[in-house]
């Protein structure tokens, strides 16, 4: 995948957490684009705190708007922050080709584990408006940053 149109892919995944941020929720955002990488299929972001669902992630919820897809094959999801357990798992288990990564320095999810036993291409971009975001965050809303992470 060329890092511009990943860059380009991100935009919305930022745009969609800087909402969630807005609404007094956890900062994460994410798109699932179609296979031709211009198609936003769903987009979403991190709903635990607006809609008292733990499962609503950033990913989660950018899936699910994405409604049934015949298959995810040719997939890329978009997120700001390196995908958890659960979300890689969801990533595996629907065979969602790439996954974008805005950052993994404030949290270092399963996108090792998605590259190295699914075969998920996988594309960290070390995005210094997604380290800033989520850095900020967390200094200023440690309890809710930890109780996302389940600490």
């Amino acid at each position: 995948m060329k890092l511009d149109d990943a860059h380009t892919m991100l935009a919305t995944a930022v745009a969609e957490a800087r909402a969630g941020l807005a609404e007094g929720g956890i900062p994460i955002g994410a798109a699932l684009y179609g296979p031709d990488g211009v198609t936003v299929l769903g987009r979403g972001h991190n709903m635990r705190v607006q809609d008292g669902d733990p499962s609503a992630h950033g990913e989660t919820s950018a899936f699910r708007a994405a409604g049934r897809q015949r298959t995810y094959r040719g997939t890329t999801m978009v997120t700001t922050l390196s995908p958890c357990w659960y979300c890689s798992g969801l990533i595996r288990q629907f065979g969602i080709s790439r996954v974008v990564i805005g950052e993994a320095r404030t949290f270092y999810g399963g996108h090792d584990w998605l590259a190295e036993s699914a075969g998920v291409e996988v594309v960290l971009l070390d995005d210094p408006e997604c380290v800033t975001l989520m850095t900020d965050f967390i200094k200023e809303r440690p309890e809710l940053w930890n109780e996302d992470i389940g600490e």
